[in-house]
């Protein structure tokens, strides 16, 4: 019964899971769109149809902070 959003901030305010790297995938791109995502908790927001090379990039700078 939660939204994206919802289960973000859910995850957020768990002390286990503050560290967790977040990635919204929506259909919704504007810039509104995105500083929603950004609010709600999520670290990167990319938007359907996925472009290959913006998750790779994502998983790049993840993995390289791991």
């Amino acid at each position: 019964g939660m939204n994206g959003y919802e289960v973000a901030r859910s995850l957020r305010s768990d002390g286990g899971f503050r560290d967790v790297v977040m990635v919204a995938l929506t259909g919704y791109g504007t810039d509104e769109d995105k500083a929603r995502s950004f609010a709600a908790g999520y670290d990167h927001h990319l938007v359907k149809p996925i472009n290959l090379d913006a998750l790779k990039s994502v998983v790049g700078r993840v993995s390289a902070t791991v």
